[in-house]
């Protein structure tokens, strides 16, 4: 007797979180699979068409330049990201860096405005 997908998604649906953690590790063994996360393939060849018409959800913020006002940047940067002061002096005196990860567009608007008001270049990729 074949089971339906209606009946796997309804004991899936049933089961806690840790019998779910269980039942992807059984997985993983029996299909020689991961259930980690794909990064998403570069735009371009054949698709580039189809992704570029796709908008951007998540931006990097990317600090280019330290510019004159080094303290206020890095000012900035600890009010964006929350890092400790050294933390926060240091990302700013490795330039070009990084400064936070898959932002939503406005929230990294935001950071980019409030880096370039302190005197630095940031860009949003």
């Amino acid at each position: 007797m074949a089971i339906s997908k209606d009946d796997i998604l309804n004991a899936v649906s049933e089961m806690s979180v840790m019998d779910l953690n269980e039942l992807v590790k059984a997985f993983e063994e029996k299909f020689g699979v991961s259930a980690a996360a794909m990064a998403a393939p570069a735009a371009g060849g054949a698709t580039g068409g189809a992704a570029a018409a796709e908008e951007q959800t998540e931006f990097n913020l990317v600090l280019s330049e330290v510019g004159a006002n080094k303290v206020g940047v890095i000012k900035a940067v600890r009010e964006i990201t929350g890092l400790g002061l050294k933390e926060a002096k240091d990302l700013v005196d490795g330039a070009p860096k990084t400064v936070k990860e898959a932002m939503a567009k406005a929230d990294a608007e935001a950071a980019k405005k409030k880096l370039e008001e302190a005197g630095a270049k940031a860009d949003l990729k």
